[in-house]
């Protein structure tokens, strides 16, 4: 699986119908009908993207939008959000972290205190870091070993990847901005708290 058949599946799946537990089970559903390999290499491009993302520019933009609680943990989940809104929103989001204040999922939750969003809301999505784990567990009949197989074959992949060169041509999505860039316009939408409130 290249980055162009990673990406054509994530972008599906920001096309299928239903909440984001249906979603997955769909793209679940479409790793158990390949070889057990893509689910490896699904998962070595769903890490490198996220990577990619882990940027202060990107950081300081999710902690703005999550009202400064923004934990290491949330911001991973937060990246893998990001990912599963697809290419154009991703590669656009990195080029500029300010752009996610014309996500219509981003502008939904303006105005509404964080107990007020819904699971579905969140700009965090944690499961989806598991389902290509789920789909290989399933085709390899490693389902009782939690995991350390496939993180071995995940690892194995990302190694193989470097070593053959495959991650120079995505470089350059790494914020062509500095990574002090200031976020205007979600700063006006998830404006600051004041002290004393």
């Amino acid at each position: 699986m290249n980055d162009d058949a990673f990406w054509a599946l994530i972008d599906e799946l920001g096309r299928r119908p239903g909440d984001r537990e249906e979603r997955l089970e769909w793209l679940r559903a479409e790793l158990l009908r390949r070889p057990e390999a893509e689910s490896v290499a699904f998962q070595v491009r769903l890490e490198r993207a996220t990577e990619l993302a882990d940027t202060r520019a990107l950081w300081k933009a999710a902690d703005r939008i999550e009202g400064g609680a923004c934990t290491d943990d949330g911001f991973h989940y937060f990246t893998l959000w990001l990912v599963g809104q697809g290419r154009k929103v991703y590669e656009s989001v990195l080029a500029d972290p300010d752009a996610l204040a014309d996500l219509p999922g981003v502008r939904a939750l303006v105005g509404r205190h964080h107990d007020e969003w819904h699971d579905d809301e969140w700009p965090e999505w944690e499961e989806l870091d598991y389902v290509a784990q789920d789909a290989w567990d399933e085709l390899t009949g490693q389902e009782d070993d939690h995991g350390e197989e496939f993180l071995d074959a995940v690892e194995e992949a990302e190694d193989a990847a470097e070593a053959a060169g495959e991650w120079e041509e995505g470089e350059s999505l790494r914020g062509s901005r500095p990574e002090g860039l200031a976020i205007p316009r979600l700063t006006a939408l998830f404006p600051p708290a004041t002290s004393g409130s």
